[in-house]
């Protein structure tokens, strides 16, 4: 499996639960859509205000090929026209690693 995870930062002018808002109710929705997605994890901090950023996004496919269709799909491309209402895209960090579970319960 490939994760792509990325810390997000909120648009300037939104609130930290607007941002919250939109991202569970509006973007997630649209997200969801993306081709070859097999799981979509978000995070959010307990205390935002102390946080360096708003929220953690997982995203897992089953390899970089199919991620990176998903993003030249017409999907991924309403997805990420959408992040654009809410986060500072290409604010925080991004990482695309291979997954390996080295314990579960």
């Amino acid at each position: 499996m490939v994760k792509l995870i990325e810390l997000l930062v909120r648009k300037e002018g939104l609130s930290h639960d607007e941002f919250v808002d939109y991202w569970f109710e509006t973007h997630g929705p649209i997200a969801k859509e993306l081709p070859g997605l097999r799981r979509y994890v978000t995070s959010v901090p307990k205390d935002p205000e102390r946080a360096g950023y708003d929220g953690v996004l997982e995203l897992v496919f089953e390899d970089t090929a199919a991620l990176a269709a998903a993003f030249d799909s017409e999907a991924g491309e309403r997805t990420m026209a959408d992040a654009e209402n809410f986060i500072e895209v290409g604010a925080g960090p991004r990482l695309v690693v291979d997954e390996t579970v080295q314990f579960e319960v």
